[in-house]
């Protein structure tokens, strides 16, 4: 650990009897005090500082964090958009966020009529009959649309329905829902071009089959064009057709799932509508679903009545709860700020600029990197390491050198579909001059490869750590001072 750049711990700036605060005695008896054997022998060990010391401690600690309000975040499948700070203004708002979830809906109409407002929105762009806010995130939106899956083949005494097929280059998340739902994982490979391999696909169709899983663009930011062949044969084999809503970054306004031939979907409202996600939370994955499913979905529902007050009710019918009440709200919160700002007519430019932003990166440096799909790419790209791989230099390295010129790695090792994937999303947020950067430093970064590749393989030079043993982090993570 770099001590000079990344600071003293704060037990190391305890001086004994340093104090930030004094709490006067009130000389009030103490009849209710605690019993004596409920009261610690030995005093705490915690650190004597003043207040100035801990302020500035915990504040430089904090510049080390990287968010997308700090630098250039092309994490791909992630979609590290920028988040406009009205939707956090909206959010955070006294009228939303001292609301109890217990509030009987007669009080709280302003908030159902959000809910139902975001769920009407949803079912627009997504081109679906019906949309719950309910689950917690995108990989719980997943197990949700599953749920809703296994509901609707067991409503028809289709009990035999018992796999899910899913992508050789899907996201993780999948085989685990599905996993987690109880259904059998089954793998389809991909043609070279990276699109599913339908020939592949046909023979694996049959009665054991509840849904096939994909993601459109999928993980390589390839468009499926093979999706209206692919939900003919699913649907003709009794089957469900679900869409990961990961990257539905770029069809936002160009394309809707449920027209493509989809029946169930998710949402990531942290990726696709400007919510800030990392670190574990917050985030919501709304699931959709086309006419016929409604019934199935999760209670409560927000529903509109005849006279124009909102009512949560519960169906006999739906799979019961997910989650607390009604989600994320304040996830939800911005999710509707964001639309209603951009609103129909600008929320169709996203896509076509977050892809204009990825070819224009892949196109100024596939002469360095190795491009293993040839062709229009969507809202991310996948490079499969340097070109001269003679040096030895790594995509890990390449990520790691990043961090020096101050921007935040791209995903890589993943898709596992190439040995040494770097996949780059830059979102439609970030502008001309920032793209051209990041591509000045991604050619200056293969040039010292070239030229000093032990400077890259030892890098990072500048961080506070340079590199920690992650597989030893992970197993055994040091949380204590001592």
């Amino acid at each position: 650990m770099n001590r000079e750049l990344y600071g003293k711990l704060i037990f190391e700036l305890s001086k004994p009897g340093r104090r930030g605060f004094h709490i006067a005695d009130n000389h009030l008896p103490q009849t209710n005090a605690l019993p004596s054997e409920l009261l610690r022998q030995e005093p705490l060990d915690l650190p004597e500082v003043d207040e100035p010391t801990v302020v500035r401690h915990y504040t430089n600690m904090s510049t080390n964090n990287f968010g997308v309000d700090t630098g250039f975040y092309p994490l791909g499948s992630c979609t590290m958009k920028y988040n406009p700070k009205i939707n956090e203004e909206m959010a955070a708002h006294p009228a939303f966020t001292h609301l109890h979830p217990d509030t009987p809906a007669s009080a709280v109409q302003g908030a159902l009529k959000m809910y139902h407002d975001l769920q009407l929105a949803l079912s627009e762009i997504g081109g679906m009959a019906e949309f719950t806010l309910n689950p917690y995130a995108g990989a719980h939106g997943e197990l949700t649309g599953l749920m809703v899956i296994r509901a609707y083949h067991d409503s028809r005494n289709d009990s035999a329905r018992v796999k899910v097929i899913v992508p050789d280059s899907a996201h993780g998340t999948n085989p685990a829902s599905a996993a987690v739902a109880g259904l059998e994982i089954v793998e389809v490979k991909s043609r070279p071009d990276g699109t599913v391999d339908v020939d592949d696909l046909r023979p694996l169709l049959d009665e054991t089959v509840a849904a096939v899983m994909m993601t459109n663009p999928n993980t390589l930011g390839i468009f499926e064009k093979n999706i209206p062949e692919i939900a003919r044969l699913v649907h003709e084999a009794g089957a469900l057709l679900y869409y990961d809503g990961a990257n539905l970054n770029p069809m936002l306004g160009v394309a809707r799932p449920g027209d493509m031939g989809f029946d169930v979907m998710h949402i990531n409202l942290h990726k696709t509508f400007s919510t800030p996600h990392g670190g574990g939370g917050p985030g919501a994955g709304p699931v959709g679903v086309r006419a016929g499913l409604e019934q199935f979905l999760p209670s409560p529902k927000v529903v509109k009545n005849a006279d124009g007050t909102y009512s949560l009710v519960c169906d006999d019918s739906s799979l019961g709860h997910v989650s607390a009440h009604l989600g994320n709200f304040g996830v939800e919160m911005r999710a509707l700020a964001y639309i209603l700002s951009l609103g129909k007519e600008n929320l169709s430019k996203v896509g076509p600029l977050a892809t204009l932003g990825a070819n224009y990166i892949k196109e100024s440096l596939k002469d360095l990197y190795l491009l293993p799909i040839e062709g229009v790419c969507k809202h991310e790209f996948v490079f499969d390491g340097l070109i001269d791989k003679s040096t030895g230099v790594t995509t890990l390295d390449i990520a790691k050198r990043l961090l020096d010129y101050g921007y935040h790695a791209p995903t890589i090792y993943f898709p596992l579909l190439f040995h040494e994937s770097l996949m780059i999303e830059p979102t439609e947020t970030e502008s001309v001059d920032t793209l051209d950067d990041f591509i000045a430093v991604m050619r200056k970064i293969a040039e010292e490869a070239a030229s000093d590749p032990e400077m890259v393989k030892t890098a990072p030079h500048n961080t506070p750590i340079s590199r920690p043993d992650d597989t030893e982090a992970a197993l055994h993570p040091v949380v204590k001072y001592e």
